[in-house]
């Protein structure tokens, strides 16, 4: 017989969420303040078909971390559109077409997310992280909005530190 639970522990039990606006990035050469928005890490695993007679198994395959995107906001001075065409300069610059070794534009980046008191409650380590895609935005005569930029980062793989 299936035994019972006390409703208290359901119902009542107090938690803290964590909550998407209180997280900062450090990313070498970007200003923490500048980052408006970041995905957090995703994997993705492939799968393995085993064919026997009729029916098919599946197992896991190699896993493979999808790209994390992030907004930045682009202020006058410092310059986010110039941070990160700095960053994808040390990987392909475009008046001469000589492209860097990956040991000039790979970085390593932290990820934290943040409790109510400023407490770092999750950490993540992006390790490789380099620029897939930088897109620097459209103007709009009718917008008064901020200027912004997005940058698409390809890494190797993430550590979740805890």
């Amino acid at each position: 017989m299936p035994e019972l639970i006390d409703a208290t522990e359901i119902m009542f039990t107090p938690f803290e969420p964590k909550t998407k606006n209180r997280f900062i990035m450090y990313i070498e050469s970007i200003p923490a303040y500048l980052i408006k928005t970041a995905s957090r890490p995703q994997i993705t695993f492939e799968e393995i078909v085993l064919d026997h007679i009729n029916v098919k198994r599946y197992i896991k395959g190699k896993g493979e971390w999808q790209p994390l995107n992030i907004t930045l906001y682009d202020p006058i001075v410092p310059s986010a559109a110039q941070a990160a065409m700095e960053w994808v300069r040390l990987s392909h610059e475009s008046v001469t077409g000589r492209d860097g070794y990956s040991d000039f534009y790979k970085k390593d980046i932290t990820f934290n997310l943040l409790g109510p008191v400023g407490d770092v409650v999750e950490e993540w380590t992006l390790k490789g992280a380099w620029v897939q895609d930088a897109n620097f935005m459209e103007m709009d005569f009718a917008s008064s909005d901020p200027a912004e930029l997005e940058l698409t980062l390809r890494y190797d793989y993430a550590i979740l530190q805890f």
